[in-house]
């Protein structure tokens, strides 16, 4: 998922999710491979044939509810999809609830196609779609079409205008990296840390400031420079950014793009401790993991499953952080000592009871006051969604 405004990742272990056979394959092990647009265009053609319109092939629906979730990447990618997919394996286990996925759909009319196919050809009543991109013009269109199906969407972009069957949720999941930073902190000798980014957006850099600010909590003079590589996924430029920082110094890495695996696998090559985000990479650095920061997606999951499977109806703007249960940390890796692990713990308790991380007075990197003292911005403040600075501590520049 690429956000460009506000951007979400996360749920639960690492867990070896069953590889389709190609993009949203309906096929097996034999080899077959049928992507569910292609499946829709057919069908379709099928039932024109027989003198009738789509709609004509549309099923029952069925007694329980039918929950379609679509990725822009693959969903064993150690990141941003692989949360959600973790989430989707885990709502399948729920009675009732029939969950339909499809991996690797672009942000074009393909996600279009896709959710329609979930909602003719499996009878789906719930989509999450899950990449910033999907929202505008393709799920509003979709919700439109089919005004009696609930769309959800994985950020938060909904407003009053749109249709009343669309909605967004969201997490803060820069509270998750605030924990993160608490380990880095204590892990670092020198505290000098390093941050691979994808862009300078708002949510970027939130998360960027929150890491900041948890390993200035626990050391002052901690530093974290930050390198954008300018793209949401670009495996070549991440691992030149993470030796870059490592050649300058870093002594723990963390970072904020679609998937960290190669930040996290460059890193545990060269020795240098790590924090996660938005899926568990615990398994990917055996030696020198800390914790992560991993979106609890599971929870608003089943909550939505609850409220429509009980005939209620879904709000059309969900948000929370640890108060909710949205987000967690990736359980502790080898690289984390007792006191870091009981740092992390008080810090999660705290934010759980409405610490605030935010407030005044308080600079950005450039010595300009951002907010002033007696000033402060709880995590549900939109005032922290427009963030565009860059907190004293962090070595880079938004431009």
């Amino acid at each position: 998922m690429h956000d460009d405004t506000s951007r979400p990742g996360a749920a639960g272990r690492r867990t070896f999710l069953p590889k389709l056979g190609g993009s949203g394959s309906l096929g097996g092990a034999g080899g077959f491979s049928l992507d569910r647009r292609t499946l829709l265009k057919g069908a379709a053609a099928g039932a024109l044939v027989a003198g009738a319109g789509l709609s004509g092939i549309r099923p029952a629906r069925a007694s329980g509810l039918t929950i379609g979730i679509v990725y822009v990447g693959p969903r064993d990618d150690y990141g941003w999809n692989q949360a959600h997919a973790v989430a989707a394996a885990a709502l399948k286990q729920v009675p009732g609830v029939t969950v339909i996925e499809e991996e690797n759909v672009p942000e074009t009319i393909a996600v279009s196609k896709s959710m329609e196919s979930m909602i003719e050809l499996d009878g789906a009543n719930l989509i999450f779609a899950t990449s910033f991109g999907y929202y505008d013009p393709y799920m509003l269109e979709m919700a439109k079409k089919f005004p009696d199906v609930q769309f959800r969407h994985a950020a938060g972009l909904w407003t009053d205008a749109a249709p009343k069957n669309a909605g967004s949720y969201f997490c803060y999941l820069d509270q998750a990296h605030y924990v993160d930073g608490i380990a880095a902190g204590l892990a670092s000798k020198a505290g000098k840390l390093g941050f691979v980014a994808a862009k300078p957006i708002p949510t970027v850099l939130l998360n960027i400031n929150s890491f900041t600010l948890g390993a200035k909590s626990v050391n002052p003079d901690a530093k974290v420079q930050v390198v954008f590589t300018g793209e949401w996924s670009m495996p070549v430029r991440e691992a030149e950014a993470t030796n870059a920082l490592i050649d300058a110094g870093a002594e723990v890495i963390t970072c904020h793009v679609d998937s960290p695996k190669v930040v996290i696998e460059t890193a545990e090559r060269r020795g240098v401790m790590t924090c996660g985000h938005n899926a568990s990479q615990a398994d990917l650095a055996p030696k020198g993991f800390l914790t992560g920061a991993e979106y609890k997606w599971l929870t608003i999951y089943k909550e939505f499953a609850d409220i429509l499977t009980t005939g209620g109806t879904l709000p059309n703007f969900v948000r929370g952080g640890y108060d909710k249960d949205y987000v967690q940390n990736t359980a502790y890796g080898a690289a984390s000592t007792d006191l870091i692990r009981a740092a992390c713990e008080q810090a999660k308790a705290e934010l759980r009871a409405g610490k605030v991380i935010y407030q005044g007075p308080m600079k950005d990197n450039t010595g300009k006051e951002v907010i002033p003292a007696g000033t402060e911005h709880d995590a549900y403040d939109v005032w922290l969604e427009q963030t565009s600075f860059l907190v004293d501590g962090v070595v880079g520049s938004t431009s």
